[in-house]
């Protein structure tokens, strides 16, 4: 899967970390765009979804192309990791500073329900760094990790084209996924040591 994208990355010159860099930028657009949407420039919405899944096809193609070429290093996958939180908190904070979730919750609730996205999202990462750093595998734990979350949000961003109080609702959703995922990477941990410690 993507073999020919990441050979075409090669051979241009793109290290696994140029590409990351690329993703992060493209992150940023889409932060941007989101940050300067209203009711009257909804159509940003659509440049915001087209910057974040460019962001996140470059997150998916950087691995491969370190994995495929031996370029995989400790800092790269670190690099990799500090560049998507970046991305992840500028683009929840873009839509909490835009207020697009004020027209389902109110300017208050909005905000709440944005920043429980924000720091599910972070937690989430968080947790699997925490995990991992005492051996335990967290790939695949976890209802929402990354990519679904960034597909979830896409998704309700071209609904809020058409009707904007759709990415409000979508909001609420993530904060609710990206929270319950941080309880089940928890409990996952919780019974890994416990075998562990039983053995």
């Amino acid at each position: 899967m993507l073999t020919s994208q990441a050979n075409a990355a090669h051979r241009i010159g793109l290290t696994p970390n140029k590409i990351s860099i690329i993703g992060f930028i493209l992150a940023l657009a889409s932060a941007v765009s989101y940050g300067l949407t209203t009711s009257r420039s909804s159509w940003l919405l659509f440049l915001a979804v087209v910057f974040l899944l460019a962001s996140g096809f470059c997150d998916t193609l950087d691995g491969i192309v370190a994995r495929t070429f031996q370029q995989t290093t400790v800092f790269g996958g670190f690099f990799d990791s500090v560049l998507d939180r970046y991305a992840d908190a500028a683009v929840y904070a873009a839509i909490i500073v835009a207020g697009l979730s004020n027209a389902v919750w109110g300017s208050v609730w909005g905000v709440v329900w944005g920043l429980a996205t924000l720091s599910g999202s972070m937690m989430v990462s968080y947790t699997r760094a925490r995990a991992e750093a005492v051996g335990i595998k967290m790939e695949s734990v976890g209802l929402a990790e990354r990519a679904e979350r960034m597909l979830i949000l896409a998704v309700v961003s071209i609904i809020a084209f058409f009707w904007l109080p759709a990415l409000g609702y979508g909001i609420a959703v993530l904060a609710v996924l990206a929270n319950f995922t941080v309880i089940q990477r928890a409990l996952h941990v919780y019974r890994t040591l416990k075998k562990k410690a039983a053995v």
